[in-house]
């Protein structure tokens, strides 16, 4: 069973930057695609970025592309996501999740589709 632990998150005014990490679990890491969600206050969880298991395709939702990085080493069992230009609207718990990506070319996920969850990590922007 994979095992994913998020850190990183914290306070941040608007414009500011922040650097989220997962670290997983597992001899499996590298078959897996990795990507983030975030629930923001009385939203559904939504899918911010993936990256295919060796790195060579991400995806981004519209609103964070320019913005975020998603980024990955294998040989470390880390994944992580860059955070550039916060906005308030950015704020929410951003979760670390994880797809057996046997193709190597999945960078979108879908919540339904998750294999397994990391416990989250809150990210606060005040304006």
């Amino acid at each position: 069973q994979v095992q994913l632990v998020e850190s990183g998150g914290g306070l941040v005014q608007a414009g500011g930057s922040l650097r989220l990490s997962c670290a997983a679990s597992g001899r499996i890491f590298s078959s897996y695609a990795m990507g983030w969600f975030r629930r923001a206050p009385g939203k559904e969880r939504e899918f911010v970025a993936g990256i295919s298991r060796s790195g060579g395709s991400t995806g981004y939702v519209e609103s964070v592309k320019g913005r975020f990085t998603i980024s990955r080493d294998n040989a470390k069992n880390t994944v992580w996501l860059q955070m550039n230009s916060l906005k308030p609207e950015d704020t929410a718990v951003y979760y670390c999740a994880t797809k057996r990506d046997p193709f190597d070319r999945l960078s979108y996920l879908g919540a339904n589709g998750v294999d397994y969850w990391g416990e989250g990590t809150l990210v606060t922007v005040s304006s």
